[in-house]
């Protein structure tokens, strides 16, 4: 296959070196808006470098990924499947409802496959936990704490065109947990804390947030995060039910100190970032698009479902600026 990769910063230059490496890709076109970085990407992977998005269209391409920046994403996505080209998209589709939609119609009006870059999916922890929910090996499902947190925060430019922290970080929490239960929310409560650096009370933003979810069962989660986490990278799920307990995200590299006597040393190596920890998963994402582009698998996550995910981090947002509980039935989903 020929793939075209579009935007080659951090994220999408490790997804060209995976694309590079698989062996059902035989030529990859890469472009990006800095035409230095994606030659440089190019030389790194044997990639064609080209100047537009419109050219890697243009090349004779049987699918896309798109790792651009978040706000081409809606626009980029109409363009793939106007062009008839399978899509693979690191989320978020859009940073609003109306965005997200439309390009959900665009995909829709087609007929074309876009799938969302949800690479928790396909991570060997929360795929165990979606067995044993789903097999009843915790029987009644009634409690589920889930928290990401980074070591450090994002350059202060980003902030801006982040969505916030529940959009572009806990959107995350909110997909996992309704794949891992299968279970829908219903209703949020939220609140956030700008009390850290100044760069994210300037930019309207938070850099801790918590958020109290009532799914459609009366299951219980809670879904918090932070970008200012010094220990390291720390992202986990723990879910309780009335029979059993478990936790993803448990290893000797999560940079969690216990205090107990007895308790288990600082790790020596914790995890430093994303990429470090879920490389595997996100190995695993493109392979599936690739079987989805070959016909061989149905698609695992389309953009619908990163609809449903974003529908929540907007009520979270909603009941943190208003200060109260949001029911899903408030936000928009069609």
């Amino acid at each position: 296959m020929r793939i075209g990769l579009i935007g080659t910063g951090r994220i999408g230059s490790f997804h060209a070196g995976v694309l590079a490496r698989h062996p059902e890709v035989a030529s990859l076109v890469v472009t990006d808006m800095d035409p230095a970085r994606a030659g440089q990407a190019a030389a790194r992977t044997g990639a064609t470098a080209v100047a537009s998005a419109e050219a890697v269209l243009a090349a004779g391409v049987d699918a896309v990924v798109i790792t651009s920046a978040t706000a081409a994403h809606a626009e980029l996505i109409g363009r793939a499947a106007r062009a008839g080209l399978p899509a693979f998209c690191e989320k978020p589709i859009a940073l609003d409802l109306a965005g997200t939609l439309g390009a959900l119609r665009e995909v829709e009006r087609a007929g074309s496959v876009l799938q969302l870059g949800f690479m928790r999916r396909f991570d060997a922890g929360y795929a165990a936990a979606r067995t044993a929910v789903r097999g009843g090996a915790l029987g009644r499902l009634h409690t589920v704490r889930s928290a990401t947190s980074d070591p450090a925060p994002p350059p202060a430019a980003y902030l801006p065109l982040s969505g916030g922290l529940f959009r572009d970080c806990l959107v995350h929490d909110f997909d996992i947990l309704r794949w891992v239960t299968g279970r829908e929310v219903t209703e949020v409560y939220a609140t956030g804390s700008d009390a850290g650096p100044a760069m994210f009370r300037e930019a309207g933003d938070v850099d801790t947030a918590a958020a109290l979810l009532t799914l459609d069962d009366n299951t219980l989660a809670t879904a918090t995060a932070t970008r200012c986490n010094g220990a390291g990278y720390d992202v986990r799920m723990e879910l309780a039910g009335d029979r059993d307990q478990i936790a993803v995200g448990l290893d000797d590299r999560t940079p969690l100190t216990s205090a107990e006597p007895q308790g288990p040393p600082a790790p020596a190596e914790p995890w430093p970032g994303f990429l470090e920890r879920f490389a595997p998963a996100y190995e695993a994402e493109l392979d599936a698009f690739l079987g989805v582009v070959r016909g061989e698998r149905a698609n695992p996550c389309d953009g619908r479902e990163a609809l449903h995910a974003l529908r929540v981090a907007e009520a979270c947002e909603r009941s943190r600026a208003e200060r109260r509980p949001v029911r899903l039935t408030e936000i928009p989903g069609a």
